[in-house]
């Protein structure tokens, strides 16, 4: 149930199915699906189905500002009620900012708000993005999605990644399109927003790969170009310093694409003070 509530309130915000899918990583079949399953178990019309746009009833409206209500009391769900909202702090991060970029900037943090806790929730770039947006992280560093962010969140870009083809070292030649084409491919995973940008790139510049394996993890792609599984494409990531031996990394000229790297969170005012706190000092240390 709250999954379609969360879903109904994605519809209400974007005005139709379609639009709510992109959003929330749901196909325009899947949010339908799940509207007319809340419907069911409601026994109520919740949607007038007609026209373009998905308007909600007068009882639909009304439904809405429950659905509301209780995902507000979902995303408190195993707080300490002893404990103020303004005393924790919780950040969502993709799994390479944990690593490299966060633990420094946590310190610092902590040293300054000694009687602040913090939670550090790992995830993809959809998923952080999503439970942002639902109040249940108070913010999340994350890769930039390719649709318009809702009002409500505020974005400050941290770094833009300049996208590299990655080619084993014992492979000669510097054209790369001959290379992407000529050899096998390691895809980045198309689930993820930067393997989307991989994908609208190949597809712009008609370019057909042999793709050996789709991955998500960086680390592991770049791993699998040094052992000579294949090349591949991917960001030129804050928490690489310089590429390993084994490894070529290749400019693509004029055609470079990039991925932007941010922080995201929803309105300044409806942050508490560590966690305003927390946001300048990302934006601080993140900007390139």
């Amino acid at each position: 149930m709250i999954r379609e509530l969360k879903t109904l309130r994605a519809v209400a915000r974007e005005g139709t199915f379609a639009a709510a899918g992109k959003k929330i990583g749901l196909t325009q079949a899947a949010v339908s699906a799940q509207m007319k399953r809340l419907e069911r178990s409601l026994g109520t019309p919740i949607f007038e189905r007609s026209g373009r746009g998905s308007l909600l009833t007068a009882r639909g409206e009304e439904i809405l500002l429950q659905a509301e209500h209780l995902l507000t009391l979902y995303a408190q769900l195993g707080v300490s009620q002893s404990a103020t909202a303004t005393r924790r702090v919780t950040l969502g991060a993709i799994a390479s900012l944990q690593r490299v970029f966060l633990p420094d900037i946590l310190a610092r943090f902590h040293h300054g708000v000694p009687e602040c806790q913090s939670r550090i929730v790992p995830g993809l770039s959809m998923e952080l993005l999503d439970h942002v947006d639902s109040g249940e992280l108070d913010m999340a560093v994350l890769i930039r999605p390719p649709f318009s962010l809702h009002p409500d969140l505020d974005w400050t870009t941290l770094a833009r990644e300049p996208f590299r083809l990655l080619v084993p070292e014992h492979l000669s030649g510097d054209d790369w399109r001959v290379l992407l084409e000529s050899h096998p491919f390691i895809r980045y995973d198309r689930a993820s927003f930067g393997g989307r940008q991989v994908e609208r790139f190949l597809r712009h510049h008609h370019l057909n790969t042999q793709q050996v394996c789709e991955v998500d993890e960086l680390d592991a792609i770049l791993r699998l170009v040094v052992n000579r599984v294949g090349v591949a494409l991917v960001p030129q990531a804050m928490a690489w310093e310089r590429w390993p031996a084994g490894v070529r990394a290749m400019s693509l000229g004029e055609e470079t694409f990039y991925r932007e790297v941010g922080l995201i969170h929803r309105a300044r005012a409806t942050l508490g003070e560590p966690a305003r706190t927390l946001a300048e000092l990302i934006s601080s240390q993140g900007r390139l």
